[in-house]
């Protein structure tokens, strides 16, 4: 992430697989030890276990994790993972994807991720090459879903591959075709455009499924568009970690990463994979990218400080490119592959291969 103390960067808002406009919040019973919750000071409690109903019927309920602003924050037993009550609807999150993202919430954004080009360009050969050992010499066909400014496919385009993106905001995908020359649809994935996109080797879903109200409907439309074996790259931030939780309960920090109606599903590397696993895909391969919380730790806050962010970005930048420019890729990968196994790290980064049905 280019700025670790703002939200998430390449956002892909929901398709319209779980209908939304019917939804009612059932609220807990409980009324024991109540504490003030950190984000909202809103009155919450260890025991209570929010109940939701969606359109389809479906009630989704579990451990409340976190309160913030109108929203819950459930560990659902019904979907695997944690995620928001009640959600938004596909309308609203179309017009803060289509229209606001890139303009209010992120609005130099673009200008930050071309100054990181030098970094993207070595994170993103790292990605590809994990595609190619998988695929072999002859698949080279990639879909990026919320492809952003466009820089992830710029670096296969010149690797050789075939590459095409969609992106709801206008801003990016005017970039991308302007600015690149690169082949970028401005629109959303869903059921109405996954019969016109064409058939592909790889998907790549950067930072994408965090947003949606139902993610397994994205990793469905996914599972469609790959040819057999096809593989998918699927990249979301790794929340409630242990640095984080550290911080919250420990060291008396908000929970920043709670960013409703932004982040919809919080993800840690289990959760992320048993998902996978349900909707198709054999998982290949989990990692982590860099501990970013582990600047917070050592006394650098750069929640809310954007220039300071900046910094401990330009760090993290430094250590990764010494590592990859001078012999120390594969010690990167080892040591990223541990930090994915004591379940730290900013982002968590999986490779998986379609199934055959």
């Amino acid at each position: 992430m280019p700025r670790p103390a703002t939200r998430s960067s390449r956002c892909w808002p929901a398709c319209r697989s779980r209908p939304c406009s019917t939804r009612r919040l059932i609220t807990p019973a409980s009324s024991a030890s109540r504490r003030s919750d950190p984000v909202t000071d809103k009155p919450t409690t260890a025991d209570e276990r929010p109940s939701w109903q969606d359109a389809s019927g479906t009630t989704h309920t579990g451990p409340l994790v976190q309160a913030a602003h109108d929203f819950s924050v459930i560990d659902c037993e019904c979907c695997g993972f944690k995620h928001v009550l009640p959600l938004p609807t596909p309308e609203q999150l179309r017009d803060i994807y289509s229209h606001d993202y890139y303009t209010q919430e992120k609005p130099a954004y673009i200008e930050h991720y071309l100054e990181d080009k030098p970094w993207w360009d070595l994170v993103y050969r790292e990605r590809f090459e994990r595609l190619e050992q998988w695929l072999g010499p002859q698949r080279r066909r990639l879909l990026d879903v919320g492809s952003g400014p466009g820089l992830f496919l710029l670096n296969g385009r010149e690797r050789g591959w075939q590459v095409r993106g969609i992106e709801p905001s206008t801003r990016a995908a005017q970039h991308s075709r302007d600015s690149l020359g690169l082949d970028v649809r401005e629109g959303f994935l869903d059921e109405q455009s996954v019969g016109t996109l064409g058939r592909y080797d790889a998907l790549n879903l950067g930072e994408v499924l965090e947003h949606l109200p139902d993610p397994a409907g994205m990793l469905g439309l996914a599972h469609r568009l790959l040819d057999d074996d096809g593989l998918i790259c699927v990249i979301v931030p790794n929340d409630f970690n242990p640095f984080q939780r550290i911080l919250r309960d420990g060291l008396g920090f908000k929970p920043w990463w709670v960013a409703p109606p932004h982040h919809l599903n919080y993800f840690d590397h289990a959760s992320l994979s048993a998902l996978a696993e349900r909707c198709g895909f054999e998982v290949l391969q989990v990692e982590s990218t860099f501990p970013i919380d582990l600047f917070l730790l050592m006394g650098q806050n750069y929640i809310g400080n954007d220039g300071l962010g900046r910094q401990m970005h330009g760090q993290r930048k430094r250590f990764e490119q010494a590592l990859l420019e001078h012999g120390g890729g594969e010690l990167k990968t080892r040591l990223y592959r541990a930090f994915a196994e004591c379940g730290i790290g900013r982002e968590v980064v999986l490779y998986a291969r379609k199934r055959p049905q």
